[in-house]
């Protein structure tokens, strides 16, 4: 289905000079002379390439609709995620690589979405949101304001975040799976 290049998202799959890519980064640029234009990064599906492409905002591209379906996370065998299919028990590899930088808010026993093509697991998606455990926090510096200011805090799966001064450890809090950021303070 064409989509209007505006329309394109991190995540899609897109088909471009014939074969599969994922947008893994775009930007919307408008310079001072000239049309606005898409600045995107693709990842080749099967091949794992990169593509650093610039698209015409007004322009058109073929996005490729995947299944998706629900897997359990079991387990990690190096750098091989293992997911079981809820209805039939069978379960899939998948490399790393395919969640980036937001493989490490996986949770035992977390319900993701992969999407395939013909067979082939191409991405996933974690839940929006995890309830973690503040494992270490900064102390709270004397004379800062509470209105804005952030402390830095590791969690117990050891990635750092900025948190509100009122958080301390062993508190239970809610991070933004996609960006790594604070949300609120989890309730009990």
């Amino acid at each position: 289905m064409k989509i209007g290049v505006n329309e394109m998202r991190i995540g899609n799959v897109v088909e471009h000079q014939g074969r599969l890519w994922v947008v893994v980064k775009m930007v919307h640029v408008q310079p001072g002379k000239g049309g606005a234009y898409i600045q995107a990064e693709l990842k080749g599906v099967l091949e794992g390439t990169k593509l650093n492409e610039r698209f015409r905002s007004a322009g058109e591209i073929e996005r490729i609709y995947l299944d998706e379906k629900h897997y359990q996370y079991l387990y990690a065998e190096g750098d091989t995620l293992v997911f079981m299919d809820q209805d039939t028990f069978e379960q899939v590899y998948l490399d790393k690589d395919v969640l980036g930088s937001s493989a490490v808010f996986l949770q035992d026993g977390m319900i993701v979405k992969l999407m395939s093509h013909e067979g082939k697991v191409l991405s996933a998606e974690l839940p929006a949101t995890i309830i973690a455990t503040i494992e270490q926090a900064d102390p709270v510096v004397k004379g800062q304001t509470a209105s804005s200011s952030y402390k830095p805090a590791v969690l117990d799966n050891g990635v750092r975040i900025m948190v509100p001064q009122h958080i301390d450890s062993g508190m239970r809090v809610v991070v933004n799976t996609s960006d790594g950021s604070y949300v609120e303070r989890a309730k009990e």
